[in-house]
């Protein structure tokens, strides 16, 4: 590991920001930090000693691993543009594929793909968070399993397939739920009620399934095929056709699945 403790971050955003915090108060070295934009990668290289950069051909350095932390569909022009073939490079994406790295002749490279929701103003418990791990040879899946496991106590070997599986069932439990606040948010917020009624629910239904299947947790009208409740809402949402669309799908689901 002594050979693998500097670090280059291409991307300065949610994930690369979290990354690159908690490997630098691991005691790895961060060398430089490249954004498109000057500004985003001087703010993340100040928290972290490093150097910000905007140009991808000054990030080259021997013995580093770089880490890919940018959206998804910016990570082929990247890949593509990059010139450490040699050199051990990541990403962090949960849906898109290793072989990404493999078709533009890259020697050494892997996924660091840590199954969270990230955001730069709230801070998160890294130790507790799943890093997803796969890489072209074994010595390179070691030393990231190595790197994740200085960070937390989930790390998890997970090959491309998977991790795609992973990332669309996250998609549903995380992004997907999060829009159903917000539209919880704007119906309460419309009648001078504030979501800080729901957030016990919220978190009692989230510590449910902590030690229960989720199916078995599943409570409301639609479960209990209470029509006449279901039918009231969808009148209110009439004004909503989105809405109403959304909680017509759901019920006919939990019904379904019921």
């Amino acid at each position: 590991m002594n050979t693998k403790k500097n670090i280059t971050f291409i991307g300065a955003g949610n994930v690369a920001t979290h990354l690159a915090k908690a490997f630098f108060n691991k005691g790895f070295s961060i060398s430089k930090v490249y954004s498109k934009n000057i500004e985003n990668a001087r703010l993340l290289a100040q928290t972290t000693n490093a150097k910000p950069c905007n140009n991808l051909d000054k990030l080259y350095e021997q013995n580093h691993i770089y880490f890919v932390c940018v959206k998804d569909n910016v990570i082929a022009d990247i890949v593509a543009q990059f010139k450490a073939k040699d050199s051990l490079i990541v990403h962090t994406s949960g849906s898109i594929s290793m072989d990404i790295f493999r078709q533009e002749n890259y020697t050494n490279y892997g996924i660091f793909y840590p199954l969270q929701t990230f955001s730069k103003t709230k801070a998160t418990e890294i130790n507790k968070v799943p890093f997803c791990i796969e890489a072209n040879t074994e010595d390179n899946e070691t030393t990231l399993i190595d790197l994740a496991k200085m960070l937390s106590d989930n790390v998890q070997l997970v090959n491309s397939e998977q991790r795609k599986q992973l990332h669309l069932a996250a998609v549903f439990a995380c992004n997907f739920s999060n829009y159903m606040y917000a539209i919880a948010d704007e119906l309460l917020t419309k009648n001078n009620l504030s979501l800080d009624l729901l957030k016990p629910l919220i978190t009692e239904t989230a510590n449910k399934i902590q030690n229960n299947a989720p199916q078995l947790m599943q409570t409301g009208p639609a479960i209990r095929n209470d029509n006449a409740v279901i039918e009231a809402h969808l009148k209110k949402l009439s004004e909503h056709p989105s809405y109403e669309k959304i909680y017509q799908i759901l019920t006919d689901g939990i019904q379904n699945k019921g």
